[in-house]
């Protein structure tokens, strides 16, 4: 699928699954779709499976971004401590669009707990609380992982949200990072599980000596070899070291969590000479995380790095914190440069890099997609010094060879289906979408600042059915002057309720007789299913409707 048909499914409001080869322009359409969102008004949640994917994109982690934190599990407890973060309720109720990066690392237990959570906060037993929802990702990249004490982890369209949500899959199959021909069919390989012995050929040529390519990026398997190359360089340059020791405050288990997941150490040490790479974005001195330098000298008054980029700019390096947040409450934070020494880094820590030439060794690869990954980090053959491969570097996860095909066949249909839309049809689905997420008709040059309700075109479906409530008629009577169906006019209802339009007065009026009584039932099997629709319908054995336990779930 080409990148301007993908565009055009994204701008109808589908959910989507956006995935294709390292390269294929993911990023890149994303962040058009985000700027198009913006344009007309719409602030999307961008988030990502890692605290390093989402500095790439410029978003938070969907841990975060959620409240679960790093629970993959959620009791009943858990959503009324979330339900009284005010924040967080607020901020899932103005989320009309999420983007979850790097999906491939989201494990099914976690997608499913911020599925729930969007539900119960948002009081909407649609898949993720009625939120567009676009998933990013590659599944031939690395997996999700689990710590030894928990179940295996499975891959996120193992899950029931995924299932439910059912995302239009654009396989997107355009190249836009390599341009090598051969390099181009070796990964093609890898992916189908079945690599050529053209390909082979090709690796075994590119096969060097621990001497060459000094000068690039090193790309190892394990953080062991990872600090022993960067602590060899480092004590090779003339000079002392010039230490920097991270600070930290709050909770010492928090603290200990933060610091893991931070790409800078808790002591860097660095020399005048040192090759580095920024760990954290910072737009306004054009650096993001990944950006690669060399030490140039250390500033006389305050003793900071100042860092000579590839592209010769030198840009003096500040102190900046990262912090777990709970709502208003700091619960830890920490303090450090944002640089580490990158002569050499994990191939887990390069994933979302492109580099023009990069050293590798995966003679110790042990997770599958881990040699895909680091293979594809660079632009051609050329760029490619390999030190030592096994086999394991060349295999793909077996469940995701099989599910490929899949993707790739939805992929195919989706792509024809959005052909047979005419251009009135598209125009009028991206207009719905639009004023369904109270955006403007008319694109603004907005940076990231909401535009005005566009109210030229009329009133949105929402309002429309707002006014006839304000006139005092029942549902009933609204779904006939209107020609909708009852279920629809009972969404309108719950979504005016989430946006604040309508008081939980207005809808217990609005609740038929027969339920006033049944009331504590329904909101009991809901709890039970953690407020989702599908299990208190089941538990009650269908002898109440979607429509009534929605009502249920508005009062609750």
């Amino acid at each position: 699928m080409t990148q301007e048909t993908a565009f055009a499914i994204l701008k109808t409001g589908a959910n989507v699954f956006l995935t294709g080869e390292p390269g294929a322009g993911k990023t890149h359409l994303v962040n058009r779709y985000v700027a198009w969102l913006h344009s007309h008004g719409i602030l999307p949640a961008v988030t990502a499976s890692t605290g390093i994917a989402a500095t790439h994109i410029g978003g938070m982690t969907i841990h975060s971004w959620s409240g679960i934190g790093i629970q993959k599990k959620l009791a009943e407890e858990d959503f009324g401590r979330l339900l009284e973060n005010d924040r967080l309720v607020l901020r899932l109720a103005r989320s009309q669009v999420l983007i979850i990066d790097e999906i491939s690392m989201l494990d099914a237990r976690t997608l499913e707990c911020v599925d729930s959570v969007c539900r119960a906060l948002r009081r909407d037993g649609r898949p993720f609380g009625g939120i567009q929802t676009v998933f990013v990702g590659d599944f031939f990249q690395l997996p999700p992982v689990s710590n030894p004490d928990e179940e295996p982890p499975a891959f996120a369209f193992h899950s029931s949200a995924w299932m439910e949500v059912a995302p239009t899959v654009c396989y997107l199959t355009e190249q836009h990072r390599q341009a090598d021909a051969a390099y181009l069919s070796l990964l093609a390989g890898v992916r189908r599980g079945a690599v050529t012995e053209e390909g082979r050929g090709l690796l075994h040529a590119r096969r060097t000596d621990a001497l060459a390519g000094a000068s690039n990026t090193r790309l190892y398997t394990h953080n062991v070899d990872v600090d022993r190359v960067n602590k060899e360089r480092l004590d090779a340059l003339p000079g002392d070291a010039h230490v920097f020791r991270m600070e930290s405050h709050g909770s010492k288990k928090v603290v200990a969590s933060l610091m893991k997941s931070c790409l800078s150490p808790e002591f860097l040490e660095l020399k005048a000479g040192a090759r580095v790479m920024f760990t954290k974005n910072d737009f306004e001195k054009g650096i993001v995380n990944g950006t690669l330098g060399e030490i140039a000298a250390f500033d006389v008054e305050s003793g900071m790095p100042v860092v000579r980029t590839e592209d010769g700019r030198r840009i003096a390096a500040e102190s900046a914190e990262w912090a777990i947040m709970d709502g208003g409450r700091t619960l830890a934070k920490i303090k450090q440069l944002p640089l580490r020494l990158a002569w050499a880094i994990t191939v887990h820590k390069s994933q979302g890099l492109t580099l023009d030439s990069a050293v590798m060794d995966l003679a110790r690869a042990f997770e599958y997609g881990q040699g895909y990954v680091a293979l594809s980090r660079v632009k051609s053959s050329s760029g490619l010094f390999l030190l030592g491969m096994n086999e394991r570097a060349l295999q793909v996860h077996p469940e995701v060879l099989e599910s490929d095909e899949g993707f790739r066949r939805q992929s195919d249909a989706a792509e024809a289906a959005s052909g047979r839309l005419s251009l009135e049809e598209q125009t009028e689905t991206e207009r719905q979408f639009i004023l369904a997420c109270g955006g403007s008709l008319d694109p603004v040059a907005s940076k990231g600042r909401k535009a005005p309700r566009d109210r030229a075109k009329g009133p949105s479906t929402y309002e429309e059915t707002l006014a006839l409530l304000n006139e005092g008629k029942t549902v009933p009577e609204i779904a006939d002057a209107r020609g909708l169906v009852l279920s629809t006019i009972c969404s309108h209802i719950e979504k005016l309720y989430v946006d604040g339009k309508l008081e939980k007065t207005d809808v217990m009026r609005l609740i038929p007789d027969r339920l006033h009584e049944a009331l504590p039932m329904l909101q009991a099997a809901l709890l039970a299913g953690e407020s989702r629709l599908g299990p208190a319908f089941e538990k009650l054995g269908g002898r109440y409707s979607y429509d009534d336990l929605r009502f249920a779930r508005m009062v609750m």
